[in-house]
């Protein structure tokens, strides 16, 4: 299949890149971002080497013939995501009609569009599942709100052409070897007090995760993409378990030597809102095909495995 990946240099991208070249290599992948040289560059660090074509997005159009189109544009780190602010909703809106507009001349492809669980908004008292409804505080908007926004109305857009084959895939908790250490997630900030032989500070609340990696991501797209025509629907990404934060904490702490104390004032970025049980429990991602290889703890320990900073 020839499948376009707009924001080849996003995180999850570049991992899903690599699985496709390892596991589909039949796959004909055509790279899409603001710089190929970018593109380049964060492969040569890894010290890997991909030979797909690069293109910028100016060059995307309905001349290439493409099977799959998978978008992974916006903003994979809290501190980026508010540093960019209210352009989250321009970039977001242009580079997806960008895509719709390609499936209007090109109907057969097939659309993934990489959302988040940030959609649902508020607190996550409890996990998502398919009775959540989306919670947003019109009057009341702050600028945590707007990335879960961005998304949620790309989602309501895509839901009104069933006519094209689109399936939205919202992210709650991604983790890779490859990652930047120094993004502001939870599992960063364990890693860099790890690596820098500091006491980390967390808050008192035992907050739950469920962190994809790279080899279930990567199996959950590859369902998508090989699933029949005629899907128009968004699914959630979910291991065989979530886990907690203190078992997290715990485990890191028995195999890795992790110092850490509980501080009760705030001591994160949350770009997004606070979220207590951030993971989805809706299990529709079967329908495709998609059954978890490991549990989020299980993925998490075998992603750290692979980098070299922890020894």
């Amino acid at each position: 299949m020839k499948i376009a990946i707009l924001g080849a240099t996003s995180q999850i991208a570049k991992d899903l890149i690599l699985s496709i070249r390892d596991r589909e290599p039949e796959h004909e992948l055509i790279l899409f971002s603001r710089s190929n040289k970018k593109v380049s560059e964060q492969f040569e660090l890894l010290g890997e080497s991909v030979n797909y074509p690069c293109f910028e997005y100016v060059d995307f159009n309905e001349q290439f013939s493409f099977d799959v189109i998978i978008n992974f544009i916006g903003i994979g780190d809290p501190a980026a995501a508010l540093d960019m602010g209210r352009d989250i909703f321009e970039v977001t809106e242009y580079f997806d009609n960008l895509v719709l507009n390609y499936l209007r001349n090109c109907p057969s492809s097939k659309y993934i569009f990489i959302s988040s669980g940030a959609v649902f908004g508020g607190n996550f008292e409890r996990p998502v599942d398919n009775n959540t409804t989306s919670v947003i505080h019109l009057n009341q908007l702050q600028q945590t709100d707007w990335y879960g926004v961005a998304k949620l109305n790309a989602e309501a857009k895509h839901r009104a052409i069933q006519h094209f084959d689109i399936v939205d895939v919202r992210v709650f908790n991604y983790f890779s070897s490859t990652l930047n250490v120094n993004a502001r997630f939870l599992i960063t900030d364990i890693i860099r007090a790890i690596k820098n032989k500091e006491k980390l500070q967390t808050a008192p609340e035992n907050i739950v995760r469920d962190f994809i990696t790279p080899v279930d991501f990567y199996y959950l797209i590859s369902r998508i993409i090989q699933s029949p025509p005629g899907v128009n629907f968004a699914l959630d990404c979910y291991t065989k378990e979530p886990v907690d934060k203190f078992s997290l904490l715990n485990t890191f702490s028995e195999k890795y030597g992790l110092e850490y104390c509980i501080k009760r004032d705030g001591v994160s970025v949350n770009a997004t809102g606070a979220k207590l049980n951030y993971y989805s429990i809706n299990k529709i991602a079967y329908k495709v095909g998609y059954q978890p290889s490991m549990t989020s703890l299980e993925g998490v320990l075998d992603q750290v495995r692979k980098m070299s900073l922890i020894s």
